[in-house]
């Protein structure tokens, strides 16, 4: 169904409150002229002068008379410690992780008498926008971030820049952009990949499958310590073995790559897989219930993150941690430290070590079996 226009008021609304947001124009910095305006986005001066003066009513700009129109200081009443609110943006709110960073960041920043605004990007960059853009437009103390699509470059870095010039304080958890400098929280996720397929090397399996989405860099890592262990045991990683896929292609394409891999003659299919998290390897679990075969008798697997799924089918999953809510206090306090120095103290970045947790889906094959190429 396609999207329904907005009127050319709401457009051109939405344009300067971004010029606002972002700080292309500072406070008491005088608008283009309406005739200017008017032409640059080919509407009529009718349309720019409603505009204009909704944002006026909304307190986003003044008019001096004679002189022209000017962008607005934030009231002074937004600035009240009560009313600082504390924003934390993140792909998904409804991902099985995310509650459990929210509880984590939650009880610091209550503790600190602030609020907590939720948003989310839906791991969309332009999604991204429009979120910092409604957090920006509220009074605010600091921000919690989860980077959008991490390994595919940062459009909005307009908006970040903005966050620098308005000496607003963020901190990155679960990624980073690698172009902006602020304090993150991450996993070692070239280390957990690693761990994974170490894991299944040592049981035995020498054809193991992975499967990693790569537009965020935790998918990237995740892969580049699946490819370093296998390099560093010595052993040679099919390329029909290692399937990589974006957010858009999550729902069909490593299901049917691991169909498609797991449907070939016993000595040509895949005796272990390695999932990008265990809300894959769940979905994994049940392809391979569906080509009768079973875990780990005939296909071992391990998931990422530790979560409550590892544990909620009959096969309880071998698995690597994720803070989850302790990366959710850090993250606050974190945020705290950068707010209460007024950035003149900058907490180092913290990157978490996942550790294997060994459960039910992995298993030690025969040297028979291992040898089978």
């Amino acid at each position: 169904m396609k999207q329904k226009a907005l009127p050319k008021y709401a457009q051109l609304k939405k344009e300067i409150t971004a010029w606002l947001d972002t700080g292309r124009l500072q406070p008491n910095e005088q608008m283009p002229s309406e005739n200017e305006i008017a032409e640059r986005f080919g509407i009529s001066r009718q349309t720019v002068r409603q505009t204009l003066g909704e944002l006026e009513q909304e307190g986003r700009l003044y008019r001096i008379q004679g002189k022209g129109t000017f962008a607005a200081e934030p009231k002074a009443s937004e600035q009240r410690p009560e009313a600082q609110t504390i924003g934390l943006v993140t792909t998904y709110i409804s991902d099985y992780i995310f509650p459990f960073i929210v509880r984590g960041a939650e009880s610091a920043i209550r503790a600190k008498g602030y609020n907590l605004m939720l948003s989310s990007t839906d791991n969309d960059k332009r999604r991204e926008r429009e979120s910092l853009s409604l957090l920006t437009s509220r009074p605010l103390g600091g921000l919690i971030i989860e980077p959008t699509k991490s390994a595919e470059g940062n459009p909005n870095l307009d908006y970040f820049l903005a966050l620098h010039n308005r000496r607003i304080p963020y901190v990155m958890i679960n990624a980073e952009y690698p172009e902006i400098s602020s304090p993150s929280l991450t996993i070692d996720d070239e280390a957990g990949g690693c761990a994974a397929a170490e894991h299944l090397i040592g049981l035995g399996h020498r054809r193991i499958a992975g499967f990693f989405k790569t537009d965020d860099r935790q998918g990237v890592l995740r892969l580049k310590g699946f490819m370093q262990a296998h390099q560093r045991e010595g052993h040679a990683l099919h390329p029909d073995f290692v399937i990589a896929y974006r957010t858009e292609e999550q729902a069909e394409k490593p299901v049917e790559a691991a169909a498609r891999l797991l449907s070939r003659p016993e000595g040509e299919r895949p005796t272990a897989l390695v999932c990008y998290n265990d809300q894959l390897a769940l979905r994994l679990l049940e392809v391979i219930r569906q080509l009768d075969l079973s875990v780990p008798g005939d296909v071992s697997i391990v998931g990422f993150d530790d979560s409550s799924l590892a544990t909620a089918t009959e096969v309880k999953l071998t698995t690597l941690t994720h803070p989850k809510e302790q990366m959710g206090e850090d993250a606050a306090r974190m945020l705290f430290e950068l707010i209460e120095s007024g950035g003149a103290s900058v907490p180092a970045s913290r990157s978490y070590k996942p550790e294997l947790i060994i459960r039910e889906s992995t298993r030690q094959i025969s040297e028979q079996v291992s040898k089978m190429i």
